[in-house]
């Protein structure tokens, strides 16, 4: 039945299969170049600084490897020690690539100022600021997550990211004449619908898009009653949503059955991830804008790959069990290392 409704609504768009697809269209207003690896324009000519928490592993320090790609400025903020991430990077593009690594635990406020400080040091202007950071608690029902836990994903998902948005508001509102932006990311729980088994978690994204569009309103129109403050920085901010990603939040405590479905359908590696968000991210205009892998298109093509198609997962076996590639190193819970 699933088959037949996904073939429906999806063989209208096949009528064109076999002429040639066209080309995405460019990012405004940055100028770039098609990739054809990426199958995307990447922007070109820039030279951004770039802040990631949570930039030590996963999709955090995918979106680090890519933005030095491509030829910016990183620095790299989490809680982990960092000497394994950096000395990665600087393998790959050189030990005068320009990433810089502050030890920072987002939940803490003196920790995230000195974030904001280095970063200033270490990057000059800062463009694109990113808080990745989060954390999950694990899957288990409310009732059996230890207070301990529930603290930790409040305050790393919640005020971890309220901390990190004043200090960048306060960072980038500074800088006279450059245009940044600030990404809170967003997942599952943010439309509002059930997550069991993480619950915290799922309250905690939920609440993201509503401060995000009050900081929208407070720097475009002020607050009523009071003076609107001039900043000489014009600050844009946005969500960002990477989907599912097979990392330690996805997988850790995951069942065969959510990893064959719906991990194995629309989960997807670090790499991709933020090879196809970046140059979003870059391209990013007005403040308001939900910057997301997994849109509508994306689910329905695979959807349609899977139970159409009958498309197996290359991550996922027909038993839930991760596929580990060789060559590739992997932990208990199945997460491929990145390096």
């Amino acid at each position: 039945m699933l088959g037949r409704l996904l073939l429906a609504l999806l063989l209208p768009l096949q009528s064109n299969a076999f002429l040639p697809p066209p080309l995405p269209s460019p990012p405004s207003p940055l100028r770039s170049y098609y990739d054809a690896e990426s199958d995307s324009y990447i922007p070109k000519g820039e030279n951004l600084g770039i802040v990631i928490t949570g930039g030590a592993n996963g999709v955090g320090f995918a979106y680090a490897k890519e933005f030095l790609r491509l030829g910016h400025r990183v620095v790299i903020a989490d809680v982990a020690n960092l000497d394994a991430p950096v000395a990665a990077l600087k393998r790959e593009f050189g030990e005068a690539a320009p990433v810089f690594a502050k030890r920072t635990d987002v939940s803490v406020w003196a920790d995230v100022d000195a974030l904001g400080d280095f970063a200033a040091e270490s990057l000059g202007a800062v463009h694109h600021w990113i808080n990745n950071a989060g954390v999950n608690g694990g899957r288990r029902a409310l009732l059996d997550v230890p207070v301990s836990e529930v603290q930790k994903v409040v305050q790393v998902n919640l005020l971890g990211k309220i901390f990190c948005t004043k200090r960048a508001l306060e960072l980038l509102g500074k800088q006279e004449g450059v245009t940044s932006h600030l990404y809170n990311t967003v997942g599952s729980g943010v439309k509002g619908g059930g997550t069991p088994g993480y619950a915290c978690y799922g309250a905690t994204k939920r609440g993201l898009p509503q401060f995000t569009d009050s900081l929208k309103r407070e720097l475009e129109e002020g607050v009523q009653g009071y003076e609107k403050k001039e900043m000489p920085g014009d600050v844009k901010v946005h969500t960002l949503s990477p989907g599912m990603v097979f990392t330690k939040l996805l997988l850790e405590d995951s069942t065969p059955e959510l990893r064959k479905f719906p991990f194995g359908v629309l989960a997807a590696q670090p790499e991709e991830v933020a090879q196809d968000l970046v140059p979003k991210i870059l391209a990013a205009g007005d403040s308001g804008t939900s910057v997301e892998f997994l849109g509508t298109d994306r689910i329905l093509t695979k959807f349609f790959e899977r139970f159409v198609l009958q498309k197996k997962s290359a991550y996922i076996d027909d038993n839930g069990n991760v596929i580990k590639l060789p060559g590739e190193e992997y932990d208990v819970d199945g997460v491929k290392a990145l390096y």
